[in-house]
């Protein structure tokens, strides 16, 4: 079987689209008080990108989970807007795999960064959250 290193490569990314909804901005977020795309659900979708980019890769009985997000969102967009967020796998270090992000409305940045998550056994991580 394959170890982690050879499953999951370098380069391997995964792009979500995003056309922005009144859900999506700072006021229905409470991360502000304008109406533009929140930086909470920045994140979000740039999380749901990486989730993808490792998508089919991972062992048996094993997922992600998110461990640092690192971002920085630069532009605003509007509602209406439509938004990509694409996460490229950088790096993977054991369970640790470092992804590079960065979230386009068109041509332009709007956000950049870098997302930390670690691969875990599904049942084992679900258990210890449980009360």
């Amino acid at each position: 079987m394959p170890t982690l290193v050879e499953m999951i490569t370098e380069g391997r990314s995964a792009s979500i689209t995003l056309t922005v909804a009144e859900s999506d901005t700072a006021v229905a977020l409470g991360s502000g008080d304008v109406r533009v795309l929140g930086t909470p659900r920045v994140v979000a979708v740039c999380e749901e990108a990486a989730v993808a980019a490792v998508a089919g890769s991972l062992a048996d009985g094993t997922t992600t989970v998110g461990s640092n997000v690192n971002l920085d969102h630069l532009v605003a967009t509007g509602v209406g807007g439509i938004v990509v967020a694409k996460a490229t796998v950088a790096s993977v270090e054991g369970k640790k795999i470092t992804f590079v992000l960065e979230v386009t409305e068109g041509e332009t940045v709007i956000a950049s960064g870098f997302h930390t998550r670690v691969v875990v056994n599904r049942q084992r991580f679900t258990a210890s959250v449980q009360s």
